[in-house]
This record gives structure tokens, sequence and C-alpha cells, in this order.
């Protein structure tokens, strides 16, 4: 089982029938760490007023993330838009989990970053949250949709998991600049505060990226990509895309980083447990 300094997760949204807690497992099972940052919507409260969807899988998940903890793993939770309702509780420790509304990391290698969700970026979520949760219908919508066609590739043949709302996203020239101004304002805030980078979630969109001698990582999420970021005992920062196959880590396209943010997708996987 490999070893690295630390984990960061963002975007899973517990509670919601897109959360993908199964394979979410299979990568915390491979993957110890002193570190385990949780970087925003990990519960979804707004899915979560109009439907709850628990699964066993699901209540796994905080049950080893919470034996983590107490094992001596530092864990620390950073809610998000989705699970703001925890905002009210920063500074408390839960289970052996602190609850922060933001955090500065340092590297193993000296480098500091912000961690931070990533909502207060967002204009749509500052200033028209109703825009917000109707999109937010609209994304369960999609979800639904997208189980008809999971059976469908299933029929035939095809059982890697493959997002409809995710290619959606890819494929929306809209959606593109949007992420592209969001990675820009978030680079501007890890410069105002004089940090080498930062490391966010909320957008579903997972990268590691170098631009004018500062980091910008995105963590990605547990709906439509399942990604996470880990940091080497080195220091360098790995994206890691979870595969549709327990043991599969499959590469995805995604920007090449400068040589000191290399990425690495071809991590050996070990299926051995951890509960």
């Amino acid at each position: 089982m490999p070893t690295v300094r630390s984990i960061f997760l963002s975007d899973i949204h517990l509670g919601t029938r897109a959360c993908q807690a199964d394979r979410l497992l299979e990568f915390l099972r491979s993957y110890s760490a002193d570190n385990v940052f949780l970087i925003g919507d990990i519960v979804d409260f707004w899915a979560m007023r109009r439907n709850i969807v628990w699964t066993p899988g699901q209540n796994t998940v905080v049950q080893k993330i919470l034996r983590r903890a107490r094992r001596g793993e530092r864990v620390v939770f950073i809610p998000g838009n989705h699970d703001e309702a925890l905002r009210d509780y920063l500074g408390i420790t839960f289970g052996d989990i602190a609850v922060m509304g933001e955090h500065t990391h340092t590297l193993a290698d000296g480098r500091r970053f912000l961690l931070v969700h990533g909502d207060e970026f967002d204009q749509v979520t500052r200033h028209h949250k109703w825009i917000a949760l109707f999109g937010d219908v609209m994304y369960d919508v999609l979800v639904r949709l997208n189980a008809l066609v999971s059976f469908v590739r299933r029929r035939l043949g095809m059982h890697c998991y493959w997002s409809l709302a995710g290619y959606a996203k890819r494929r929306v020239k809209k959606a593109l600049q949007f992420i592209f101004d969001f990675e820009n304002t978030a680079l501007h805030a890890a410069r105002q505060r004089g940090l080498d980078g930062i490391i966010c979630g909320h957008i579903h969109s997972a990268v590691i990226r170098e631009a004018d001698g500062l980091a910008y990582v995105n963590c990605g999420d547990w709906v439509d990509s399942c990604t996470a970021i880990v940091e080497h005992w080195d220091g360098t920062l790995e994206l890691i895309t979870w595969g549709g196959n327990a043991g599969d880590s499959v590469p995805e396209e995604i920007p090449v980083p400068a040589v000191e943010f290399p990425i690495a997708t071809n991590a050996k996987v070990s299926q051995e447990e951890l509960v």
C-alpha cells in the first residue's frame, strides 16, 4: 500500500445518488497518509433537502475517515457551499477532525499552499444563489439520465464509468470560460497572500497547472471524474484519476504542468483493506 504525506479530496457529495462512494473506498484502501484534507462539499446538504440517498458505501466512507483520524492521521475538514451549514462550527474538532474555513499547508519542499473550497471565487454562487440552486437541480436530472446511459453502455460491454454531466460540462464553451475565470481568480487569491499556490475544489475540474510562477491545483470530485491530489514525501503533487474498475488508475487528458508540479497517473494500486 503506497504511503503519501498528504491526501486532498473535495466534492464527494455524500447523501446523493451521484456520489461514487465505492470508488472512493477503493482509493482510501489503497493510500495511507499523514494528512487528509477534505476540501468542501463532502456532504451535500443542498441535495439532501430534496431527497436523501445514503448508501452503505457512503456510510463506510464516513466510518473510514473517522477511523483514520482516530489512528493518528491528521484530518482537516474545510466546508464548501453544499455543506456550508458546518461553517458555523469553524475552529471546533469533531471526532478528531478539525473544521476550518481555510488552511495554509506547507509542502515537504517548503512551498506554501492555500487550501480553500473555492465557492468564494464563483460569482454565481456568491451573488445569485438561486441560479446555483437551479443548476443543482438540473445536475441531478443529468445524474438520473446518466443511470440510463450507464445501463446501455454496460449492455454494449463498456464497463468503465462515464459521466453524462461531466461530458456536457467539458463540451460547453461557456463552462470552459467559467473554469478559466475561476482558476485565474483562485491564483490571484494565492498571489495576494504571498503563497506559492492554491489547492481547491468546487468546479469538479481536476488539474495541476502552473501560471506565472504559481501553482493552481484542483482536486476534482467523486461524482464525475473520481479524482484526488496526493503529496509525496518530496513535496511533489500528483493527480490521481481513479478508474472505473477496482484497482485501476486511469490517466485523463489534463494540461501538463511545469517540472516542479509533475503528474503521474500510473500509480500501482494495492487492494489491502484498511478497515
